[in-house]
């Protein structure tokens, strides 16, 4: 895995060739950006299916629950057949976007 430290966030990109076994390995060493804000770059598998991304849903949902963000990014997959519980963006600009109102929101309560 190969990790990347930005100002609020960290990316998180896979340096194999296996979607489901690099998001297992993400959820087996949540504990250690638990209090990180996430973007996981699987931009390179090019046409991910929707199973193949779903295996970032319990990651998400745990990450989310403890207060912080965690967005995918691939500009391949149908945005609109995937869950509202695990953020997909196309671009890296957009998952620091999307971080950034995600602060604001939590900052103000909601």
């Amino acid at each position: 895995m190969k990790t990347e430290q930005k100002d609020n966030y960290i990316i998180l990109s896979d340096e194999k060739d296996d979607v489901e076994d690099f998001a297992d390995f993400l959820t087996r060493i949540q504990n250690r950006f638990k209090d990180q804000n996430v973007v996981i770059d699987i931009q390179k598998y090019g046409n991910l299916t929707l199973e193949e991304l779903l295996k970032f849903l319990k990651l998400s949902f745990t990450h989310r629950k403890g207060k912080k963000s965690l967005v995918v990014v691939n500009d391949t997959i149908n945005i609109d057949a995937v869950p509202d519980e695990i953020h997909v963006v196309p671009t890296f600009q957009e998952a620091e976007d999307l971080i950034g109102l995600e602060e604001i929101e939590r900052d103000l309560g909601f």
